[in-house]
């Protein structure tokens, strides 16, 4: 059961940084000196991380530790079979399945010139060289790129990196 502070400017709640809360009662709200909560009530708490570094948010701090990953380089997951390692441990199994022979495999086909490939995401990224279609726009400058990882190195251009 929650209770009210009788403080004038007890409204804040350290435990709830970055969050919505919503609050509904059942039964009974009222305002200034009546009881502003009943017994039956409903609280939904919307957490929100936010990143340090570029102020993107998140819905768990799992999320945003692998996010910041992006920002500090960090690779905790290292191949046992080879030197390359990898910010998550999925990409980390994907690769090893390389090793393994498991990833020969191509079963995604572009039908405009029958290239393979093991993954859908690769035809997708492959198939904009036929398309021309460059969905990834620098904010600062309006130049185009048809690969993510392009958008990123080019930005660092803006910046200086």
């Amino acid at each position: 059961m929650m209770k009210r502070s009788s403080e004038a400017d007890d409204t804040h709640c350290s435990m709830a940084v970055n969050a919505d809360i919503d609050m509904v009662a059942k039964e009974e709200i009222e305002v200034h000196d009546e009881p502003v909560l009943s017994q039956d009530v409903e609280v939904s708490v919307k957490q929100e991380w936010e990143c340090n570094q570029c102020e993107k948010s998140f819905s768990s701090n799992g999320i945003l530790l692998r996010h910041q990953r992006t920002h500090s380089g960090e690779k905790p997951y290292q191949c046992n079979q080879c030197d390359k390692a990898f910010s998550r441990k999925y990409t980390l199994i994907r690769h090893q399945m390389t090793h393994s022979g498991q990833s020969r495999e191509k079963p995604y086909q572009c039908k405009q010139c029958d290239k393979a490939f093991s993954r859908n995401d690769k035809l997708i990224r492959h198939q904009r060289t036929h398309s021309g279609e460059k969905p990834y726009e620098c904010n600062q400058c309006g130049k185009a790129f048809s690969r993510k990882s392009h958008l990123i190195i080019h930005q660092g251009t803006h910046t200086g990196e």
